[in-house]
């Protein structure tokens, strides 16, 4: 079965790619291509291919990777009937629970709300003032 994949070439930290159909069981990097059909530079987005060998080999049963079939999709080439999207993956984290997000509001002091702050316990009644022992002596 035939594959329209990438090839990665170019420099490190710069890389270029190469679409090329190859045999679906041989390595990306193994050299053994069928056909040269396009190259990608992912740093400036430009693409040069040529449609008609696509849509060729396409037609005669060639899958495309999911990031081929972006990159064809993006640049008009119409995809066949049979090929299925690759389904994109949720991941849920583990402890959802201990996440911030999740985590219940803590109550606001009053002070930022903008209310008047509540009497304090360290204030004492005059009523309950403690005598002195000058009064206590009359």
């Amino acid at each position: 079965m035939l594959a329209i994949r990438m090839q990665r070439n170019g420099r490190s930290h710069y890389p270029m790619y190469r679409i090329v159909v190859q045999e679906s069981q041989r390595h990306p990097l193994s050299g053994r291509v069928v056909a040269l059909v396009g190259n990608y530079n992912p740093t400036t987005k430009a693409l040069t291919m040529d449609k008609k060998l696509v849509e060729k080999y396409l037609s005669n049963g060639a899958q495309p990777s999911s990031r081929v079939a972006l990159i064809l999709k993006k640049n008009g080439v119409k995809l066949p009937k049979w090929y299925k999207e690759a389904t994109v993956k949720k991941v849920a984290a583990k402890h959802a629970d201990k996440l911030r997000k999740n985590q219940p509001k803590e109550a606001a002091p009053a002070e930022a709300a903008g209310e008047e702050p509540a009497e304090t316990a360290t204030e004492v009644p005059a009523e309950t003032a403690t005598e002195t022992p000058a009064e206590s002596a009359e």
